[in-house]
């Protein structure tokens, strides 16, 4: 078993940590406030606390509590940073509500048994479902000290071949049910993931990518990646789609009426301005 990075308590305060500070930020409270009602909250045993008056000193300073995660590299991941990081990005759709609750989720997943390959996926969805960009995210990801030499060369390498095929047939290629398909027993390195992992892959190859992640987290109970709440009300009611449905209304009124032979186009006429006289001349 792969040691942790920190004791299981520091992900246990982490956890309770960005769930407070999201549901805080939906109450309307401020983040210098947050983070400063929140530090007598932490578990004074941990290292969270100092890190937390770290944050609010940068935040008071920079305005964005991603300068300081970065300059806590020994406390907190690359992966964790690239995430807030994202979400404080100016010009970026990414809620940081959302990016909370992945960190809150992969805090409480660090805190019990963890696997590389359970951390994987879940980092890889989080990548994929919210569209954070690969390139950057993939290089957060192999800088975790969770993971050993073998599965940061992978990453690494999977990044830059990532679009030749689908990550599907690449998981099931490091899986040992490819290795017993294949009968190759001269491998010195050892298989990335199990043949459980293996044999989930293969059956969603060409499939869409998220069925493969709602398997492995049916079958092997990985942890599952927050969604974004979708606001039906801006979705129906958009601006652009209530003018694209009105346009359409039209056409079809001026196709009823071309069938029935009346079609009406005084509204589409203007009466002209007052200083022109009929035949167009100016007065």
């Amino acid at each position: 078993m792969p040691t942790q990075s920190l004791e299981r308590s520091e992900y246990i305060e982490q956890a309770y940590f960005f769930r407070v500070y999201r549901e805080r930020l939906d109450a309307k409270m401020p983040s210098q406030e947050i983070l400063q009602t929140i530090h007598e909250e932490i578990l004074a045993t941990t290292r969270l606390p100092m890190a937390i008056d770290f944050l609010r000193g940068e935040i008071l300073l920079r305005g964005r509590i991603s300068d300081g995660m970065k300059r806590l590299e020994h406390y907190f991941t690359a992966f964790q940073t690239f995430v807030v990081e994202r979400a404080e990005d100016d010009r970026s759709r990414f809620d940081k509500r959302v990016a909370l609750q992945i960190l809150e989720r992969e805090a409480e997943y660090r805190s019990g048994t963890p696997t590389m390959p359970g951390l994987f996926i879940y980092q890889f969805e989080s990548l994929a479902r919210n569209r954070l960009g690969y390139k950057a995210g993939m290089a957060a990801m192999a800088a975790d000290p969770f993971y050993d030499e073998h599965w940061r060369t992978w990453i690494t390498r999977l990044e830059r071949q990532l679009g030749t095929r689908d990550l599907a047939g690449f998981i099931y290629g490091a899986s040992e049910q490819y290795r017993a398909d294949e009968k190759i027993t001269d491998r010195e390195d050892p298989p990335l993931f199990g043949a459980q992992e293996g044999r989930i892959a293969k059956a969603n190859i060409g499939r869409e990518l998220l069925y493969m992640f709602a398997a492995l987290q049916r079958q092997l109970d990985y942890p599952k990646v927050p969604e974004p709440e979708r606001n039906l009300a801006e979705e129906v009611f958009h601006p652009l789609l209530e003018q694209r449905l009105h346009e359409i209304e039209k056409r079809m009124q001026l196709i009823e009426a071309d069938q029935k032979g009346g079609v009406d186009l005084s509204e589409f006429l203007t009466k002209p301005p007052d200083f022109m006289n009929r035949d167009g001349s100016q007065n």
